[in-house]
């Protein structure tokens, strides 16, 4: 009973981070074409954070951390979702939501080159396989005639790119950095003190605030699934798949959001899936696979006998 259990348990988390983190860029793409989309992110994270916090005070896990672990976990909240994702959603303005999750599929190339560059680390036969792969899926993708043509997509994608950026040196900053031992705990304080920080950035750039009473009802459908299920019950089941399955397993999950944003998109908001754009697809996600396996093809296996 207990093994069928965990077996259900496992399932309904991979179900979590595939299909809820998948329809994120659906989510943000609806909300974001009536709110300013540093208001946006900034209500969905203050938002998620509390409840966060909440429903740890409800199971009796401690909120205090040391000054050095806040002063991380603000840091990490920057890269990660202040200007991570809080630039995704304002270049959702100006590039499809399947788009812009094919370009973020990318993510474990950018991670990989960053630490070849300021860690020396030694880049394996098969991510190199990953990393040429890779370039040309991008290429394939940011090259349509049809992308090109969106005004202001060049900007929207250059953004992304800077975002990717940031994730990238996010992870690395994270793997070392003293953050609190709790993983809910660490996400509450990164996810409020994110949302703080986009409020200021929206009140920087002048957006105009509005109450959620003057949202529409799609935009307020899409604000309650983003902080439920995107933010709260996707990134518990993340980190509770990190323990109760293998990291590969996990990290399937990169393969498979995009697709899930590709026909989320195509079907509620009409979004153009090109054949280049199926090419690029298979291409970069192919990539991705090579960088992410910890196999070796038999060519290589070659050269070391």
């Amino acid at each position: 009973m207990g093994k069928s259990s965990n077996s259900a348990l496992v399932f309904l988390a991979f179900f979590a981070i595939y299909v809820f983190w998948g329809s994120t860029y659906l989510l943000n793409k609806i909300a974001v074409t009536e709110l300013p989309p540093f208001l946006l992110a900034s209500c969905r994270f203050i938002t998620a954070g509390s409840f966060i916090f909440i429903l740890a005070k409800i199971m009796g896990i401690s909120l205090s951390i040391t000054k050095k672990q806040f002063i991380n976990a603000v840091i990490a909240g920057i890269l990660f979702l202040s200007f991570g994702n809080g630039v995704v959603v304002w270049a959702l303005r100006y590039v499809d939501s399947g788009f812009a999750a094919l370009e973020i599929s990318a993510q474990p190339l950018i991670i990989l080159l960053m630490m070849r560059i300021l860690q020396g680390k030694k880049i394996q036969p098969m991510s190199v396989v990953g990393v040429v792969l890779g370039i040309i899926g991008i290429y394939l993708l940011v090259s349509q005639k049809q992308v090109i043509a969106q005004e202001d997509s060049i900007t929207g994608m250059i953004m992304i790119f800077f975002c990717m950026l940031s994730w990238a040196y996010g992870s690395l900053f994270v793997a070392k950095a003293d953050l609190p031992t709790n993983y809910f705990v660490n996400t509450g304080y990164q996810m409020f003190t994110a949302g703080i920080i986009l409020a200021l950035m929206s009140l920087s750039f002048g957006e105009e605030w509005s109450s959620p009473l003057d949202w529409s009802v799609k935009v307020k459908w899409s604000m309650v699934l983003l902080v439920i299920f995107g933010s709260i019950l996707a990134f518990t089941s993340f980190n509770y798949l990190l323990k109760a399955v293998s990291p590969e397993k996990v990290a399937t999950s990169t393969y498979v959001n995009p697709i899930v944003a590709l026909l989320l998109g195509w079907y509620f908001l009409d979004e153009q899936i090109t054949v280049q754009s199926v090419v690029a697809a298979v291409v970069l996600l192919t990539g991705v696979y090579f960088i992410n396996t910890k196999k070796t093809l038999a060519i290589f296996e070659r050269f070391k006998r």
